[in-house]
């Protein structure tokens, strides 16, 4: 059972997170102070040294902001090519066509699902939101309709479905199958998706009201309507192109010796900075300069789309910032306590522990890794237990409800333009029936297998 002092420290973080909900919706403070601030006042309530709090909460901030702050500028970039170029509109035109207007949402969660597999999921997000702009626009239809099943699909890939580098960590500390792995997951993960994007997208859009004025999908609004489109093929090769380097470097090991020249080549490539980067020139050629832009115009575009990016910067490094003062103050371990001593089955515990890390740090990632760690040592004693299903099981705790500390949860709402509660209605909510729904169904294969 957990101790006094554990059960304070869950009783403080609950705390924290409420008070944090109140600043942002009742107090109308801005996100990126209250984040601050109630990170400050949990790590004093929990007796951090005072010497501690702030680099822990700038360390935080520091490693979350190490990576997303690169990906969100290089994928804004991007985006704003893909949209004064109209080569969003292409693909919303032809994706509109293929689908129809009414399955604007089964083709925006079948994109997340294609693009998102060998990325992470903030990578995929900002790939993908031009187009989700742009499909919106021209069908006039709820940007959480469009938006929510497109990022039901990229978050099914991110915590269950290999090559994704977190579920490929799990399958390699369980020892899983590659190939039944993915099989297994896309099984359990599209029905899923199918769930928390198009039909609950339907069920909740009409109860969202969004402010008209978007300031993102104003940044990614063509200027030139009457500039012809686009091929549909460039437009698709440039937007896939750092999907397929990512695919690439994560198969660098079976495709090259590791080691080699050429290994390293891939790995490097296949990095989601350096893959970007080379997407954005690429974007620069394909639909600029060959589009008829000059080159002081698509200096203007990289340099006028960044600016908006720098409040959703600051938000996602200051959820990293409260997420590391959870784990700095002990609160992630007084979780992890807790549910090991639940006596449960191991698919469940598995969700369980990935489940708890997930809600105390925010990470999908460091809970899917944390927790196959932790779970691990544990299937060597039962061998009943197939480690394919398990580590599918234990992405899906990764998943549960995205909140405060979540950079994706952030992402989302800046992007939507979403109040806070609007954003756990939707995409919190959204995540949240993903993780229920995936374990049901592991435990369901699991009988059956």
């Amino acid at each position: 059972m957990i101790d006094t002092h554990g059960l304070f420290l869950l009783i403080a973080a609950a705390s924290a997170v409420i008070g944090l909900v109140l600043l942002i919706a009742v107090g109308k403070l801005n996100p990126f102070l209250s984040l601050l601030v109630v990170s400050l006042a949990l790590a004093a309530a929990t007796g951090m040294p005072l010497g501690n709090i702030v680099s822990s909460f700038e360390t935080g901030t520091g490693n979350t902001l190490g990576h997303i702050a690169i990906i969100v500028g290089l994928g804004t970039m991007l985006g704003k090519m893909m949209a004064e170029s109209r080569a969003s509109d292409r693909i919303a035109e032809t994706l509109i066509q293929l689908f129809g207007e009414k399955r604007v949402p089964w083709s925006m969660m079948c994109a997340g699902l294609v693009v998102g597999l060998p990325v992470f999921f903030e990578v995929g997000f900002v790939l993908l939101v031009p187009i989700a702009f742009t499909v919106a626009r021209r069908t006039r239809t709820s940007l959480i309709l469009v938006g929510l099943p497109m990022v039901a699909g990229l978050s099914v890939v991110h915590g269950l479905v290999p090559p994704h580098p977190a579920a490929m960590l799990a399958v390699e500390i369980f020892h899983a199958d590659v190939g039944r792995t993915i099989l297994y997951a896309l099984l359990i993960g599209i029905p899923s998706a199918i769930v928390a994007g198009p039909i609950y997208a339907r069920f909740i859009a009409p109860r969202i009201v969004l402010d008209s004025h978007n300031p993102m999908a104003d940044e990614f609004a063509e200027q030139e309507p009457d500039r012809r489109l686009p091929g549909f093929a460039i437009s698709m090769a440039t937007i896939l192109l750092p999907v397929l380097l990512m695919l690439l470097g994560s198969w660098a090991g079976v495709l090259t010796s590791p080691g080699s020249r050429a290994n390293k080549a891939l790995l490097f490539l296949g990095s989601a900075d350096i893959a970007l980067v080379v997407a954005v020139l690429i974007s620069f050629v394909t639909l600029g300069l060959m589009r008829g832009f000059s080159r002081e115009t698509i200096l203007r575009f990289s340099n006028e789309c960044l600016a908006p990016t720098a409040t959703i910067t600051l938000l996602i490094g200051a959820g990293g910032g409260f997420g590391r003062i959870l784990q700095d103050s002990g609160v992630s371990q007084a979780i992890v306590s807790v549910a090991l001593h639940a006596h449960v089955s191991l698919l469940l515990l598995g969700w369980l522990v990935a489940a708890l890390i997930r809600l105390a740090t925010g990470s999908a990632t460091v809970a899917l890794t944390t927790a196959a760690g932790i779970v691990a040592p544990i299937l060597t004693h039962t061998p009943s237990v197939r480690p394919e299903l398990l580590a599918i099981a234990t992405g899906a705790g990764s998943l549960v409800f995205s909140h405060v500390n979540d950079g994706g949860f952030w992402l989302v709402k800046e992007y939507l333009n979403m109040s806070v509660i609007d954003t756990m209605k939707t995409w919190s909510v959204s995540e949240t029936i993903i993780s229920i729904l995936a374990l049901l169904f592991t435990l369901a294969l699991a009988a059956v297998i």
